[in-house]
């Protein structure tokens, strides 16, 4: 069976914080933390924390904005990071709860009833536990039979879902799969780190993969998927159970998301540029048949670099859209979110590419066609 994408879905927090707005409660956080440590600082066994403004965080991102499931904590100096009590287990979790909600959507849009569905797969960056599987959690939440399991390639996680999903279709394993990224990054982001404060938000996408049979007619062609990792550390996140065995790391910044910007700037950029070229060859495809690059949203600057690249000519705001301005770095949810809002005028025979690139590094290329 020819596997297609047959539809997405997009949920977004009702919550918006401003970059005005992030930078008031950082510098306010900020100037407490100074007051509250001031003897250490004059003696020169610390080092005063220095104010973020508008303009660095716009040059080194491009980002202007983000959606967030709670405002009030993270825009509040004396908490800063989002309030979400945790719920009974009776009730569905809030990650689930966001999943489903795009999820929603994409069935809608294909009319495809969930009991017609065969699999869930649930790709995301953080999880909220370890199991039951949160994609389990979807499946029951929606009625879907079948089987689900949750996989995290960190921002890579959509591709390599769609690439897992259309791989069950081609081997007549499922007919039908649902594949989510419920994103709550705003839970993993260190509030009070000036490299990185600004970075993320919260959102949930979805996208159907089926079999060409039962595709409705508005669908996408898979041309071909290519996946890739390479170990790295310069983007981390050392939660998790083990924490537990040794104390004396609780509450450490490594706990949360911490990066090297720039080793990964440098570093990513060629790999996922070349991975890009190489897979338009491997395809038989010209750089100038893609319409359209829907990139991972995690830096203006590196999809400048990656398009220019790939199309030879820095790419207008058509040939590779930005939504990273509005919604800030999604992590997995990002290329989808772009895909999802920027495809819409795709006539038939017309070529884009979805590409996501990450924590790992891992990166993900899916290469499309708009169907007749």
């Amino acid at each position: 069976m020819t596997p297609v994408i047959s539809a997405t879905g997009l949920w977004t927090p009702p919550h918006t914080v401003t970059n005005a707005e992030l930078v008031e409660s950082f510098n306010a956080w900020a100037d407490r933390w100074n007051e509250a440590n001031k003897a250490e600082i004059e003696a020169g066994t610390l080092e005063a924390k220095t104010h973020s403004n508008v303009e660095f965080i716009e040059k080194a991102s491009g980002i202007k904005s983000r959606y967030v499931v709670d405002k009030s904590g993270v825009v509040d100096p004396a908490v800063m990071r989002p309030i979400i009590p945790e719920r009974p287990n009776e009730e569905i979790s809030i990650l689930a709860e966001i999943a489903v909600k795009a999820a929603r959507q994409a069935l809608e849009t294909a009319g495809r009833d969930p009991k017609d569905v065969d699999a869930v797969i649930c790709a995301a960056s953080n999880m909220q536990r370890a199991y039951p599987a949160m994609a389990i959690e979807v499946q029951e939440a929606l009625g879907i039979e079948g089987f689900s399991f949750d996989m995290n390639v960190a921002c890579s996680s959509a591709t390599f879902g769609i690439q897992t999903a259309a791989d069950f279709v081609r081997a007549g394993n499922a007919k039908s799969v649902l594949m989510v990224n419920p994103e709550i990054t705003s839970g993993h982001l260190n509030w009070t780190d000036r490299d990185s404060h600004f970075i993320f938000g919260d959102v949930a996408t979805a996208v159907l993969v089926e079999a060409e049979d039962i595709a409705p007619q508005q669908h996408w062609k898979i041309l071909g998927t290519q996946l890739k990792t390479k170990f790295s550390s310069n983007i981390r996140n050392n939660f998790g159970f083990l924490n537990r065995a040794d104390p004396s790391g609780e509450g450490q910044a490594d706990k949360l998301f911490i990066q090297e910007g720039r080793k990964v700037f440098k570093e990513v950029v060629p790999m996922v540029s070349e991975m890009i070229l190489s897979e338009l060859t491997r395809l038989d495809l010209k750089s100038d048949e893609l319409k359209r690059l829907w990139l991972h949203q995690a830096n203006a600057n590196m999809n400048r670099l990656i398009s220019t690249k790939v199309l030879g000519h820095e790419a207008s705001e058509d040939e590779s859209p930005t939504v990273l301005d509005e919604y800030a770095n999604t992590s997995s949810a990002g290329s989808i979110i772009a895909f999802h809002k920027h495809s819409g005028d795709f006539k038939s025979g017309e070529k884009g590419l979805i590409c996501s690139f990450g924590a790992g590094y891992s990166a993900g290329t899916v290469f499309v066609e708009k169907a007749a």
